[in-house]
């Protein structure tokens, strides 16, 4: 039913549009076809994400913007990084710097360049096996779109009720006077919010999301402002109407293409919130409590942060159905946070690299670029090398580089093989080579020391510990304990894989171990990547 009411709106959209003008034209395209490993299933398990802001990713042309071309030149780099999957931050025709008030849907930011240049991008990144998911701003526009426009200058166009009206307002802060009387705008006067209770929207948005899929060839979407869809009695959040329209949703795109992915933006959303949202409704939610453990931990020192968002993960997603970052382009770089130590920025790409979900990596994150709000300083150029522009462009960038640009810089990074760019090579090759670091399953271990962070992944016959020592002390006092009978008996002899160290042997009784230490000391801040079995 839910499939024939979809096909049904649809319909009825695509009819609208023929019988009468609307201020959006969606042009014909032939689809992008995706790599041949598209059809294996939920790729995005198995993914390692990198997220772009186009415009501050790589200038090809020499206007100081970056642009699709840029990143079709950097396609490369990626790949050697261990790159499968990029998501582009807006890319649709848009009045700010930033792109999330939408113009037209259906069109592409000319200052990024043609959709044949996005079409060359997307070809090229599939002929290197990396996938491509786009920004889908679904709970508002600008107020610049022609929807809006229409909208507010013509109280019985049929585009009045694609967004949320009042003749008063409510007082509770969100209502912008229009020609109309008032309409809703969550985040600013500039955006105003889609109306979801009209089905006509949502038609609207289902034709966005299939003409992306099957037109263009896009591999998914991540969804901006995913919990605040749908406001219900003063609560705009969650709401058991944004549930249910993410279900139509997800069926919807499920249907345009089964190898869709959907990530949602939930903000601040913990394992809790996460269930809530995945199986039905989006394929993955980042969680930001995961996110928090790693940089806490790092940041502190010690393994109170990491140690209680594993414990709310496996309690409420013990299938780790979710993706993990570190921080992203609403957040204060994580190399800010850390005070610009380049310890910690490894330390903390060892807690995700090496734990379940997918993980997104933040342009520039490899490299330690530094970045403190407001939000244009944490979406500067790249920092490529240590050429006028950090080599981003030949012409001043529409945002300075940071000053560090001449040390901090991919060239400067590219052959050294203790630079952060190199830890970050060596972990994501590691975590596609064993599958316990891939998709494994995960199991906290007791460690007697506050400093030291172990882990330990299963998958089929291959058992990986990961040792963290999240401090700037060397350690000797701790030892490691598992609880859980995870291990067959008998005698192990442990290899490391990341570490230049010499492991103990270890006695698994009743599938589990203590007291265990398979190194006399754990220098600072030192990741150890050991083999069991």
């Amino acid at each position: 039913m839910l499939k024939r009411i979809i096909s049904t709106l649809l319909l009825f959209s695509f009819l609208s549009a023929c019988a009468q003008a609307t201020p959006t034209v969606v042009p014909t395209q032939t689809a992008t076809p995706a790599p041949e490993t598209r059809e294996s299933a939920n790729w995005w398990n198995e993914a390692v994400f990198y997220e772009i802001f186009v415009r501050s990713f790589n200038d090809s042309d020499g206007n100081g913007i970056g642009d699709f071309n840029g990143i079709t030149q950097k396609l490369d780099y990626l790949q050697e990084l261990g790159v499968t999957a990029i998501w582009l931050m807006p890319i649709h025709p848009s009045p700010s710097y930033h792109g999330y008030d939408v113009i037209n849907y259906y069109n592409v930011n000319f200052e990024y360049g043609t959709m044949a240049d996005f079409k060359n991008l997307l070809n090229e990144a599939h002929k290197r096996d990396i996938k491509i998911i786009i920004d889908l701003v679904l709970n508002h526009t600008s107020s610049q779109n022609p929807w809006f426009v229409e909208s507010n200058n013509n109280p019985d166009s049929k585009y009045h009720d694609y967004y949320v009206w009042t003749e008063n307002g409510d007082g509770n802060g969100g209502w912008y006077q229009g020609k109309q009387g008032y309409y809703f705008g969550l985040f600013s006067v500039g955006m105003p919010d889609l109306n979801y209770n009209n089905p006509d929207v949502t038609a609207e948005m289902f034709k966005v999301t299939d003409y992306w899929l099957t037109d263009i060839g896009v591999d998914g979407f991540r969804v901006d402002a995913a919990k605040h869809l749908i406001e219900e009695g003063g609560k705009r959040e969650n709401t058991p109407a944004t549930h249910d329209w993410l279900k139509g949703f997800y069926t919807a795109y499920k249907e345009q293409n089964p190898q869709a992915y959907a990530i949602g933006e939930v903000f601040g959303a913990g394992s809790s919130v996460i269930k809530s949202y995945t199986g039905d409704q989006l394929d993955h939610v980042f969680n930001f409590e995961m996110s928090s453990g790693f940089v806490n931990s790092v940041k502190g020192g010690g393994n109170s942060g990491i140690v209680s968002a594993f414990k709310f993960a496996l309690q409420d997603t013990p299938d780790f159905n979710y993706a993990t970052f570190l921080t992203n382009h609403d957040q204060n770089r994580v190399m800010s946070v850390f005070n610009g130590d380049i310890n910690k920025a490894k330390v903390a790409a060892s807690l995700m690299l090496t734990s379940p979900g997918t993980p997104f990596i933040y342009y520039g994150e490899e490299i330690g670029m530094v970045g403190i709000k407001p939000d244009e300083d944490i979406r500067v150029p790249m920092q490529w090398s240590d050429a006028e522009f950090a080599g981003f462009s030949t012409v001043t960038p529409w945002r300075a580089p940071n000053a560090d640009y001449t040390t901090v810089n991919v060239a400067a990074q590219n052959e050294d093989a203790n630079s952060l760019l190199s830890h970050y090579r060596t972990l994501i090759q590691l975590r596609k080579d064993h599958p316990a670091l891939l998709a494994g399953d995960a199991t906290l271990l007791d460690t007697g020391n506050t400093a030291v962070f172990a882990l330990l992944r299963n998958s089929g016959d291959e058992s990986i510990l990961i040792i963290v020592n999240l401090g700037k002390d060397a350690i000797t006092d701790y030892s490691l304990s598992l609880k859980e009978n995870k291990l067959p008996d008998g005698s192990l002899s442990p290899t490391a894989l990341f570490g230049v160290v010499q492991v103990q042997p270890l006695e698994i009784a009743n599938g589990t171990f203590s007291d265990y230490k398979p190194l006399d000391e754990i220098t600072a801040y030192q990741t150890v990547i050991i083999k069991l079995k």
